[in-house]
């Protein structure tokens, strides 16, 4: 929790976070955590170290290193957001947060720990962390109708959330109806966020072949049309990497693929009755089964 500013006629003051007396003695009275006790020592998640008493944000994750000292070690601040303080007696350097001169610890020059140079020193009590938060990524994949093509992305691990829609053809917002005419050039394509940590886009794109023919031109099963046809529609480099190794893979395995591989473009959610369709009438795809490929 961030610190209060309460804003009175003639003056500015701060309201700070009520400490526990070990947070106290650290971080007003200039104390120290016993070394390898600190709650943060060990932490190796990407986020923020923000100030105990105020919230306001010290150091990156990216920063910290681990030095084996016993406390929290960063080779670099947030700037403008450390104090250096040279203790009375000279040896040493004392850190505290520039925005409440909460004591944090001692920075240290020249130990060769990093190519900085640097080492705060700080103790975990004098912290709090907030956590990065998760960016999902987005696939897109067409695969004759998207009923199926949802159901079976829908049971992955990893996968947060899977819309139905249309993609890579020339019509804005285009309706369901132009779409299965054929005239606005789309195909029924899915819009995959998923996890990176969980899944990978290998696994999606591996999924993908195995969940629909990738030799049927046009179509899937007694669907026919460019509306169904096979495509994968890559965000990026590496996700167009990633699927023309795995049709090259297919290709030596004896199938020929008609999938074809295109630059992402516009996606265009389709009408809500669309969405998750087999979920809500309780029904299985007809022309979705899953095949071993890989």
């Amino acid at each position: 929790m961030a610190a209060l500013w309460i804003i009175r006629p003639g003056r500015i003051s701060m309201v700070y976070n009520k400490l526990t007396p070990q947070q106290e003695h650290v971080i007003v009275d200039k104390g120290t955590e016993s070394p390898f006790t600190g709650e943060y020592l060990n932490n190796k998640q990407e986020g923020t170290y923000v100030c105990k008493r105020c919230g306001a944000g010290l150091y990156k994750s990216s920063d910290k290193f681990d030095s084996h000292c016993g406390w929290p070690s960063f080779d670099d601040e947030i700037a403008g957001m450390v104090k250096r303080i040279p203790d009375a007696d000279g040896t040493r350097t004392e850190i505290v947060c520039a925005a409440c001169d909460a004591h944090l610890g001692h920075v240290f020059i020249g130990e060769g720990f990093t190519k900085k140079n640097v080492r705060h020193c700080v103790n975990s009590v004098s912290l709090s962390f907030i956590p990065a938060v998760k960016q999902n990524k987005k696939a897109y994949f067409a695969g004759g109708c998207f009923w199926g093509v949802e159901y079976w992305f829908e049971k992955a691990d990893g996968v947060t959330a899977v819309s139905s829609g249309y993609m890579g053809g020339h019509v804005s917002r285009p309706t369901y109806q132009q779409v299965c005419d054929g005239t606005s050039g789309h195909a029924e394509a899915v819009e995959v966020q998923y996890d990176p940590e969980k899944i990978s886009y290998e696994e999606l794109a591996k999924l993908f072949f195995e969940i629909h023919d990738p030799t049927q031109q046009d179509g899937q099963g007694p669907d026919i049309g460019q509306q169904y046809r096979s495509a994968i529609f890559y965000a990026d480099g590496e996700q167009k990497e990633t699927a023309d190794r795995l049709i090259k893979q297919l290709g030596k395995n004896g199938l020929h693929i008609t999938t074809s591989v295109e630059p992402a473009a516009d996606f265009w959610p389709a009408e809500e009755y669309h969405q998750n369709y087999y979920a809500k009438n309780g029904r299985q795809p007809y022309c979705h089964v899953r095949t071993k490929r890989f």
